[in-house]
């Protein structure tokens, strides 16, 4: 029989790594991360890496594709799901379970395609040829090459256009080897919209109070320029413009907040799309107990409870 991957999906400040762990301690699991972020070692505050919770009384739950990257190094789509199979692989071949904990859509998306993804070369022929193309034709282009366009900002921008064109044109002439993951499940955890705010808003003051800006800090003087932070979006780029003085503390704490909570709506966008898309999401509301979530897991996993 195919080994089942659990999935803890839901937007920023949701409770995913407790619930994932107190699963983990359940199940005899392992926690494989799907955040873009938590790879890059030295990103600790400002990415929620809440190592801590890793540890149940005596108990420390092994994780994955946390803290496997210098903040100077790029990792992309492709590398993340041939890191997830290894990490994958690697759990299921120790006869233990594997639970993708994270809320980056595209990673999530690709933990559950049922092919691998293709390593496509830089097309220089190709990119000759289009960079004459405005941004509506290559569009145009692309929804052309491709029948669904999954991510909609490969239209936003130039490069990315003409990047997913590359890989759309690339995909036709290979052959896709099928995934490793054959049989998996999929909870999320949901929260009233107010709530969030909230919480949202709470944990940024902690983060703040906590040694965040020092993080950003510490990171410059280890060489990782404002350019690159910024790269690294939210908290990375605010806190990079505050300490530039471009903004004040006052801004950059507000700012920052509206960003944090314009992207746990964009995650709930993109896992909306997700179900659009035949992903079967359990639902499980933030505000039972985390015992009572536990079990609410384990009756749908063993189809005790058909859904939520």
């Amino acid at each position: 029989m195919p080994k089942r991957l659990y999935i803890i999906l839901g937007p920023t400040a949701s409770g995913k790594t407790e619930l994932a762990c107190s699963l983990a301690k359940k199940i005899n699991g392992e926690i494989i991360s799907a955040d873009s972020r938590q790879v890059y070692r030295g990103m600790d505050i400002g990415t929620g890496k809440d190592i801590d919770e890793y540890k149940l009384e005596d108990i420390q739950i092994p994780y994955h594709l946390i803290d496997i990257k210098s903040p100077l190094e790029d990792f992309n789509l492709f590398e993340f799901q041939k890191e997830f199979y290894r990490a994958l692989n690697h759990i299921w071949h120790r006869e233990k379970n594997a639970i993708l904990c994270g809320g980056s859509g595209m990673y999530l998306d690709s933990a559950i395609s049922p092919f691998e993804l293709l390593e496509v070369p830089y097309n220089s022929k190709l990119r000759k040829e289009l960079e004459s193309k405005n941004l509506n034709e290559l569009g145009a282009i692309l929804a052309e090459e491709k029948e669904k366009l999954h991510n909609d900002t490969d239209t936003l921008d130039r490069e990315r256009a003409i990047r997913a064109i590359e890989i759309a044109k690339y995909e036709k002439i290979k052959n896709k080897r099928k995934s490793i993951v054959e049989d998996f499940i999929v909870f999320g955890i949901k929260m009233d919209r107010e709530k969030l705010r909230e919480r949202i808003a709470i944990r940024l003051d902690s983060r703040l109070e906590n040694g965040m800006i020092e993080e950003v800090k510490r990171l410059v003087d280890q060489g990782v320029s404002y350019e690159r932070l910024k790269y690294f979006g939210l908290e990375y780029s605010f806190i990079s413009r505050y300490l530039q003085n471009e903004i004040s503390y006052n801004e950059m704490r507000e700012k920052l907040l509206q960003a944090i909570r314009r992207f746990a709506k964009k995650q709930m966008t993109w896992y909306r799309r997700m179900e659009k898309n035949g992903t079967q999401i359990n639902w499980i509301d933030a505000e039972l107990s985390l015992e009572k979530k536990i079990a609410l897991i384990m009756d749908i996993s063993n189809g005790k409870v058909s859904s939520i």
